[in-house]
């Protein structure tokens, strides 16, 4: 295959990943609208955004298995086919059930695509080209991640929040084109004896229950039950008993030992295994998964709680945040080409230390230099030298991750660095959520204490700020005014409810820069030499 085919063919597989990765952030700015539209609950809210994190994280490892044994390029442009048509459904929904039914179908095709595109990627470059390659498609993710509440809100606003999900129809049957075109097929030589499909449902198991228990723990309770109650259609967690959370995260480990149970017998017995654990045993694949792991858990955390602070405190409309943060997308794609400048030139693993001392960098900015007075004008800046070391550190950490697989492992190498980042990202989210939410509860606490309010009528603001994520601070007019409150009050009570939202923004950028400090300790151990076990 030419050079130049394989250039164009992966512009096509960068756009695949986008596909994937704008759908999870898209729905951030639309759910006003949808809300509005279907009448949807905040339980029906909550399951629309994470039934399509919970299936997409369940099942990478499994596609990336099966993908290596049927070929990665059909099981990638399958995924795009189900990811179209789960897409319209989307669109054309007028339930809510259907809605998150949708997604759950979207999450599969999702599940189906990432891991196939770095599987390609690996399989159709070598040497130098490939580092540039690897800059490339993390760039894209990075990118990417960004410029989904962009592109949901700007539909939201001058379309319909249903564009959101049907403008994946064209650009899915483009991707397809391409990829038909351009991709050439890879796979690997197996093992008889069929799919581990054993080792398939449990895995799915061990990770759905792992990160909804991650991800999940704030609102019903790490423990003991909260005043929010789990419900499933017509099942609901009894009240009387503890949270669902330990349940689901002891499931998880329970799981967790089976399949590696399993997973060893099928070894021990030359059958097909859903992941070869003996890739572990390269140094280079060990020491890196841990790392991103790490690096995960800081990354993407901080970007759950910008866009609340921005639209909720700063008083930004869905496209202006989204344009805000689409600084950190600028800085991801010009990290691709500075990535490829680097490619041979400086070892990966210190191209990936550079790259998370640029994130730390950016979050300890805002930590500092985060308030209602400057608002975003500091922040954007700061979010391009963020952007920057994402599209730095994703690239070339795959790289590392990915350099000593062998290529008969790609899909279950490729499925396993791709879940421990979503299971990364997942602990990020609920630990950073976790700071957010205690640093606004802990400062509004103290910050409505001299503003005249009565007792109640303080805890009463207190609950509704941190339960509504902020977006009760716009509104607040509304809930104290019947209340005979005086416009002075009022306003001072607005004033402290965003400065206690901005202290809990800064506690979570503090909290995500402790985790990329710590992942940039782990990347010390990246590049030394691989030991692969006979």
């Amino acid at each position: 295959m030419s050079a130049r085919r394989r250039w164009i063919g992966l512009v096509f597989i960068s756009m695949a990943i986008s596909l994937v990765i704008i759908d999870g952030t898209i729905v951030n700015t639309i759910f006003p609208a949808i809300i509005d539209e279907l009448e949807l609950s905040s339980t029906e809210v909550q399951w629309v955004q994470e039934s399509y994190i919970l299936v997409f994280a369940s099942l990478l490892l499994v596609f990336g298995s099966i993908a290596d044994r049927f070929g990665r390029k059909r099981i990638l442009n399958l995924g795009i086919v189900i990811f179209i048509i789960a897409s319209v459904w989307a669109g054309l929904t007028e339930s809510a059930t259907e809605l998150i039914l949708a997604r759950v179908v979207q999450g599969v095709g999702g599940a189906m695509v990432l891991p196939t595109t770095l599987s390609l990627v690996n399989a159709n470059f070598q040497g130098k080209e490939r580092g540039i390659a690897f800059a490339i498609w993390g760039s894209t993710i990075g990118g990417m991640v960004a410029v989904g509440p962009v592109l949901g809100g700007w539909l939201a606003t001058d379309f319909t929040w249903r564009w959101a999900f049907m403008i994946n129809l064209p650009l899915g049957i483009l991707i397809l084109a391409g990829l038909i075109l351009l991709v050439p097929e890879s796979k690997s030589p197996q093992r008889a004896g069929g799919i581990d499909w054993i080792g398939a449902a449990i895995s799915v198991v061990m990770f759905s229950t792992l990160v909804f228990g991650l991800i999940e723990g704030r609102i019903y309770g790490w423990w003991g039950q909260t005043a929010n109650q789990f419900s499933l259609g017509s099942f609901t967690w009894p009240a009387d008993t503890i949270s669902v959370i330990p349940v689901s995260l002891a499931i998880s480990l329970i799981s967790g030992l089976l399949f590696v149970f399993w997973e060893r017998r099928q070894e021990k017995a030359h059958k097909n295994v859903i992941l070869d654990l003996g890739l572990f045993s390269i140094t280079s694949f060990r020491n890196g998964s841990i790392a991103a792991a790490i690096i995960s858990m800081g990354e993407f955390g901080i970007l759950f709680a910008l866009p609340l602070w921005l639209q909720n405190v700063l008083g930004l409309s869905p496209v202006s945040s989204g344009l805000v943060l689409l600084w950190l997308a600028l800085g991801a794609f010009l990290a691709s080409g500075v990535g490829g400048a680097l490619s041979g030139k400086l070892p990966p693993a210190r191209a990936v230390q550079i790259g998370v001392m640029l994130e730390l960098a950016a979050v300890i900015g805002i930590a500092l230099l985060a308030s209602t007075e400057s608002g975003w004008v500091l922040v954007a800046p700061l979010l391009l030298v963020y952007g920057i070391g994402i599209g730095l550190a994703t690239a070339q950490l795959t790289g590392v991750i990915m350099i000593d697989v062998p290529m008969d492992q790609n899909g279950q190498a490729s499925g396993s660095q791709s879940t421990v980042r979503q299971v990364g990202s997942a602990l990020g989210i609920a630990v950073l959520g976790t700071m957010l939410f205690t640093g606004i509860q802990s400062n509004l606490e103290t910050n409505l204490q001299d503003t005249g309010l009565t007792a109640a009528q303080q805890a009463q603001v207190v609950e509704i700020v941190v339960d509504s994520a902020g977006g009760a601070i716009p509104v607040l007019d509304q809930i104290l005014l019947p209340q005979q409150v005086s416009q002075q009050v009022l306003d001072d009570v607005i004033y402290q409810s965003g400065e206690a939202f901005t202290e809990g923004v800064k506690l979570a950028a503090w909290a995500a820069g402790l985790f990329l400090f710590l992942g940039f300790l782990s990347t010390f151990r990246l590049g030394r030499k691989a030991k692969v076990k006979a």
